[in-house]
């Protein structure tokens, strides 16, 4: 069976920039604690997911719709530090050295893409993993889908399908816009319902099953949290509209262009060996003499060639 691995590119270099000291960097000062966590956790994915196909989704800007329509949208997050968006172009080098493509639109969010990429992906009869830790892409998680969250690396890899999603947050994945619409997402700055908390909006959504339906049964919730929804009425759908991710884009790239096959290698050592990353440099040799990467990276001589001896710069991740 076809494994189509979609990748949340943005997560993947936040979680990479501040998991990795940024005091890494090459012999000529530049910082590269992020590319160096971007690139072994994609040898990590490739190694665990043995993907045949695979796509990573970028967020481009702050233009999208949802920015379009509510100013304050994603308003209030910390800063990120300016040495963490230097670091993107080489991510972005290293991803095409390896020959994986990736998209982005300042229309939309990754987010956008990886809902419609999963499910076109489940059309064709792969199975989907999408690698992110946002929650919006949990209403994605479908039979034949499912959210694959990074810890420790990828080492421990955290896999919710529909039933780890109801299990942990007591919804489906087609409530989770509704649950975002009442308890909000801080993450976003979207305010939900201001004194619901998620056990009471897992609650509500159980028993009344979508968010318009909780307001077609108002009369029968209690007071106290009846005058709460009535006070946020347009703030909960409001956040519901904004949680809800896109499922009718066309796609830049189709899904039988995104499979892995004679992969040249060549490129991938020289971008290796270029950020002096020896450690990594290592892992994709290893990689390369496993079954899996036979079938997807083309043969090279380089991949027989010593790796040069150089003094390790990470050993973690």
């Amino acid at each position: 069976m076809d494994h189509l691995v979609l990748i949340d590119g943005h997560h993947l270099m936040y979680r990479a920039y501040w998991a990795i000291p940024r005091t890494l960097k090459t012999k000529a000062g530049e910082q590269s604690n992020a590319v160096f966590g971007v690139i072994s956790m994609l040898l990590s994915i490739l190694a665990k997911e043995q993907p045949t196909h695979l796509l990573f989704c970028f967020d481009e800007g702050e233009d999208t719709f949802r920015h379009q329509e509510a100013k304050e949208y994603k308003e209030g997050r910390a800063e990120t530090p300016d040495d963490f968006y230097v670091q993107i172009p080489r991510i972005i080098q290293g991803i095409e050295a390896f020959g994986f493509k990736h998209i982005s639109d300042k229309r939309y969010e990754a987010d956008d893409y990886l809902c419609v990429y999963g499910r076109q992906g489940k059309k064709t009869g792969a199975q989907v993993t999408i690698v992110t830790g946002d929650r919006d892409a949990f209403q994605i998680a479908d039979e034949g889908i499912r959210i694959a969250i990074p810890h420790k690396g990828y080492q421990a890899a955290e896999y919710l399908g529909p039933v780890e999603i109801f299990a942990k947050y007591g919804i489906r994945p087609d409530q989770v816009a509704a649950y975002k619409g009442l308890c909000g997402d801080a993450s976003d700055n979207l305010a939900g319902v201001t004194g619901i908390g998620p056990k009471t909006a897992a609650e509500l959504i159980q028993k009344f099953g979508t968010l318009a339906g909780i307001y077609e049964h108002i009369t029968e919730i209690r007071p106290a949290l009846r005058i709460k929804l009535e006070r946020d009425r347009e703030s909960a759908f409001f956040c519901e509209r904004m949680a809800t991710l896109l499922t009718d884009l066309d796609l830049p790239t189709p899904v039988d262009s995104l499979v892995l096959t004679s992969l040249p290698v060549d490129p991938v050592f020289d971008f290796l060996r270029a950020m002096e990353f020896t450690l990594l440099e290592r892992r994709f040799r290893a990689m390369l003499g496993t079954d899996y990467g036979k079938q997807i990276f083309a043969p090279s001589a380089l991949a027989d060639a010593p790796t040069p001896v150089k003094k390790e710069q990470m050993v973690l991740f």
